[in-house]
């Protein structure tokens, strides 16, 4: 077996040194060759093909301590996997030691101190489907099969964002296991600075095993889904989108995308593969204020499909999950706006038409609001100038098809970057992507960033991920 030291070096590895740890595990520890191998190496993004040297499915958080420690003793490359859905591929690495957190997915809700208290491996339709039985929610992201370690640990925004911020500011505490193999709870109260370094400093520090997050009452019931016109409009509906989204109260957030058609039932069948545009939008409010806030958006134009109506919160916040199932191929390019110019919109079209795949899509999300008002170094996110996300998220089949949608979306990049605040949302970024686009991700909190590791991992452990070497 060939693995991979943390200096990157490659070295034989006998199977049977496996022997001392199988014994330490309550979980599953799968090697090259077993039958479940392949399933757990897997992750959302089938450009990622990598083979670790083994893979550990973590039960609980001595399972985890068991096989930090394994690769601290072994000087081994260590990989975490939450909900594998980061499309850089981070969850895995060649020779590696995974760590999967997928059976760890359990998520207590303390209704009246309105906290929940999640395991590293939940995903986010895990955390909404608890918390609202309680008419509560926390601010998660826009696909209900993400896992919720890798979206808070690199900030996180969803329908919730401009009411509340980031979801790593809506943090209350989090457990983590240290690279000495120690659990520690950090908080703004306990191991601060390790606290300040995970809302935004990724997996960096350790391996987070559990998350209490701050709940806001939401829903049941909303106002939320999604009118599309044909792509002829857009330059219309655009400016549509400008005006609303100017006006908008921090309850509505709108996102507008121009792709392919898809082949869904509430458009009508002669549109399937055709260019669209569409609205999409969510208003946690009371409801009858939610239908007043999107009457401007149905009452636009001709649309061909109009699914804007009231629904329940957590059926909103897997909406999106069809368009991005697992197994297909992602690359992306994304960049925070402070608005949306006339000048940009004309680009958008224009590189909207030059799409090459039917999956494929230019997105903007408008996450303004909340996180405006909070000051810069509160968190490693940073970016608190942004008020929308610009996402050329290129999706397609086939391998063979790998070069002309990936030239696709670098050269939309190439042509709408201009208009960047110069800050990018580190969770979109692609496995191509360097060192200068990570520090425009995290701009000023890179230093101490640096001095956090230092504490927390002077050895570089948790190397695996955007990573801010120890200072």
């Amino acid at each position: 077996m060939r693995a991979r030291t943390t200096k990157g070096i490659e070295i034989d590895f006998e199977s049977s040194r496996f022997d001392s740890l199988r014994p330490r595990l309550k979980g599953a520890l799968i090697l090259p060759g077993e039958p479940a191998y392949d399933d757990s190496r897997a992750v959302w993004n089938a450009m990622i093909d990598r083979r670790p040297l083994a893979v550990v499915r973590c039960l609980g958080v001595a399972d985890v301590v068991a096989a930090v420690l394994f690769a601290r003793e072994h000087d081994l490359l260590l990989s975490i996997k939450g909900g594998g859905h980061n499309i850089a591929g981070l969850a895995v690495a060649e020779g590696a030691l995974m760590l999967d957190l997928g059976l760890m997915r359990g998520v207590w809700v303390d209704a009246e101190r309105r906290i929940a208290r999640a395991q590293g491996g939940c995903l986010l339709g895990d955390v909404d489907r608890e918390t609202q039985l309680h008419g509560l929610a926390a601010v998660l992201g826009f696909v209900s099969a993400t896992g919720i370690a890798g979206l808070t640990l690199g900030g996180g925004f969803g329908y919730l964002t401009r009411r509340y911020g980031w979801t790593s500011d809506n943090v209350v505490a989090m457990e983590v296991v240290t690279a000495e193999g120690q659990v520690v709870r950090a908080s703004s109260e306990e191991n601060s600075d390790l606290f300040w370094g995970l809302r935004g400093g990724g997996g960096n520090f350790g391996v987070v095993t559990g998350i209490d997050y701050a709940l806001y009452p939401v829903g049941p019931e909303i106002v939320g889904g999604v009118v599309a016109w044909p792509q002829s409009e857009a330059p219309r509906v655009l400016e549509l989108y400008r005006r609303l989204a100017a006006e908008a109260p921090e309850e509505l957030t709108l996102v507008t995308l121009m792709r392919p058609a898809p082949p869904a039932p509430w458009l009508p069948k002669e549109m399937h593969g055709q260019p669209m545009v569409a609205i999409l939008a969510c208003h946690t409010g009371p409801p009858e204020e939610g239908e007043r806030s999107v009457a401007a958006i149905k009452d636009f134009g001709k649309p061909v499909g109009d699914i804007l109506v009231r629904r329940p919160y957590a059926q909103m916040q897997a909406l999106l999950d069809a368009t991005q199932p697992k197994g297909r191929r992602y690359y992306w390019k994304s960049e925070y706006l402070a608005g949306i110019e006339p000048e940009l919109c004309e680009q958008a079209v224009a590189q909207a038409a030059q799409i090459r795949s039917p999956h494929s899509a230019v997105i903007f999300f408008q996450i303004g609001g909340a996180l405006n008002r909070v000051e810069e170094g509160h968190s490693p996110v940073g970016n608190r100038d942004a008020r929308f996300v610009l996402n050329i998220a290129g999706s397609w089949e086939q391998a063979a098809d790998d070069d002309a949608n990936i030239a696709w979306a670098r050269d939309a990049w190439d042509a709408m970057k201009g208009f960047s605040t110069g800050g990018n949302y580190v969770n979109f970024l692609t496995a191509d992507e360097g060192p200068e686009r990570i520090a425009a991700a995290l701009g000023h909190g890179v230093g101490r960033l640096a001095e956090v590791k230092r504490r927390w991992d002077p050895e570089n452990l948790f190397r695996t991920n955007r990573n801010i070497p120890p200072a």
